[in-house]
Parts: C-alpha cells; structure tokens; sequence
C-alpha cells in the first residue's frame, strides 16, 4: 500500500487529512506545525491538524525547522512513497521533495498561475474576483509553481467572505483531492507546467492593507471589508480612535460628500460617503476598547451625526 505523510497545519487542511482516512490511505505520519500561544493569556494551542491527526491515532511530527537537517530526519526516516500537504506553512527542502516515489502534490486555493503564496483566499475577495478554486499540483522549490495536476473551480457569491469562501474551499480541495490520488497512483494525469508570465502574487497581508482608505470606490471598499473578515478585519479612524469595520454593505447614493463622510445613518448604522456614488453603510463594529457589536447597538448609546467623519 502506498505510504503517505501528510503535511498541513491550519482548518483548512483538516478536511483533506480526513478524507485520507475516510479513503483508507496509509498515513505513515502527520507533519504540522509546532504549538503556539494564542488568545490574550497566551495559553499553548496545538494547530487545527495536530487535534484532527491525534483523534485519528495517527502519529505527529512538529519541526521548527523542516529545513533543519536533525528535524527533517525524522520524516524522511518514515519513507514515504507520497508526500501530501495542504497549508503546511513551510517552503520544503529539495531533499524532501525529491524522495517520494511519487513525488510531493500540494493542495493549493486558487486557480493557478494566479495568486500563488500564502492568502490566496483573501486575494481572490480583495481583488473582486468573480471566481476562483483549487489547484493540485506538483510541489517544487519555488513558490506554488509546480506542474498542475488537476483544477476545480468555486463561485464567489456577492456575500462571500474569507471564511465562508475557507470553508468552501477546503471541502473543495478534500473532493478534488479524492479523485485526484487514484489518477496519479495509476499514472494517469498529464501534468501541465504553469506559464510564469500569467502568474500573480498573494502575499500575506500587512497591516496597512486593512486600512481603509475612503477615497476607493464603494466596490472595493465592500471588498476590503469582505476579503478581511474574519482575519484580520478592515478599520477606520472614528472620534479619533481606531474602529475596526467587521461588516458592511453596499448602498447607492445620488448624494455627494467628501469621501469619509457620514451621509445619514438609519437604524442600521452610518452610511459613509465613497469615491463614487456607491456609499457604504456600516453594520457591524467594534469600537477602540470595545467588544465586536452591531452598529444599531452602538446607536443605542450615542449618535452618528451627518457630516461627521470617518478616517483621517
């Protein structure tokens, strides 16, 4: 039977390690990430992979390092003949790479050559992709530009945000992945080498893109909002102190203002001025110091006047 180590880290990956279960594959090990402090007290948190891989009495490797000489024998001690990852989190040393048998496939989300790196799913909301979906592909030691195995795409609805389109995404990856592995044990794919030139980046997000900046176009500001919810979240400046923006919605407007500005608010929250007609309409908050609220809520204690001012 053909062993596979499986290597991935967050809830996006869990999904695929299941359906390698469900499937009855030989999983010689699971490879993820080490344990970190999360929350405000800090408390050591196991990934989303290293509870899934243990609930399954499946065996659990941790490296710091996976290019660290000392770290990465212990996974090529388990040789396997297929190396699977899925948002492991770490570039793989060619040592690794090329000691399957059957190589390394990465379970990517995006249609590549497009958005290759670490938010893809953010990227595909922020920039107002239409749509956008899975790539099995060939791993190799540049970013996401492995020969491609196979493809499945995924619809972005008008309401989609980053977690939704997550979820969607890793089910779609599970499935993809499922009719993908018989094909590849018995030789049947014809991989096909990406073009360079067509591809496009998805860094991870730095803290200035989750600013937003009110002179954009109602239509991407929605985006913004979207593409950040619910991590790392867009925010303003309001009353002098930072509010962070956890939802919004689009409202047409006919009426001009400075963009930043408060056209009206109804019992809904503020609708705010943008750089074109397409005004947006605050719903969800989270004032400095505050918890997260809806803004009829936060209208409950105080007013929202026209005229005032979000941002700088």
């Amino acid at each position: 039977m053909t062993k596979i180590v499986f290597m991935g880290t967050p809830d996006f990956s869990v999904p695929v390690l299941d359906m390698l279960v469900e499937e009855g594959y030989s999983i010689v090990g699971v490879v993820t990430q080490p344990d970190r402090p999360k929350g405000r007290k800090r408390v050591l948190t196991p990934p989303p992979v290293k509870v899934a891989a243990e609930k399954h009495g499946l065996p659990v490797l941790q490296p710091e390092k996976v290019k660290d000489p000392a770290q990465l024998q212990p996974i090529l001690d388990l040789e396997p003949d297929l190396i699977v990852t899925a948002a492991f989190g770490q570039i793989l040393p060619k040592q690794l790479l090329d000691a399957p048998k059957y190589g390394c496939i990465n379970v990517h989300a995006s249609l590549l050559p497009e958005l290759r790196g670490g938010a893809p799913i953010h990227y595909s909301i922020l920039q107002g992709k239409k749509e956008t979906g899975i790539t099995i592909m060939y791993m190799v030691e540049k970013l996401d530009a492995g020969d491609i195995l196979t493809q499945s795409v995924v619809p972005i609805e008008e309401r989609d945000n980053t977690g939704t389109l997550h979820d969607k995404l890793s089910a779609s990856g599970s499935e993809l992945l499922k009719e993908t592995l018989p094909q590849l044990l018995n030789g049947e794919l014809n991989p096909v080498k990406q073009n360079d030139e067509e591809a496009t980046f998805a860094p991870n997000i730095k803290r200035e893109q989750e600013k937003i900046d009110w002179t954009k176009t109602g239509e991407e500001i929605y985006n913004q909002v979207r593409g950040l919810h619910p991590w790392p979240v867009a925010f303003t400046e309001y009353d002098g102190k930072v509010m962070k923006i956890w939802w919004a919605e689009k409202v047409e407007s006919a009426e001009k203002a400075d963009p930043g500005s408060v056209l009206y608010t109804d019992a809904d929250g503020p609708v705010v001025a943008t750089g074109n007609s397409t005004a947006i309409k605050l719903t969800e908050i989270q004032p400095s110091g505050k918890k997260r609220m809806t803004s009829a809520q936060y209208l409950q204690a105080r007013t929202i006047e026209k005229n005032e001012r979000f941002g700088e």
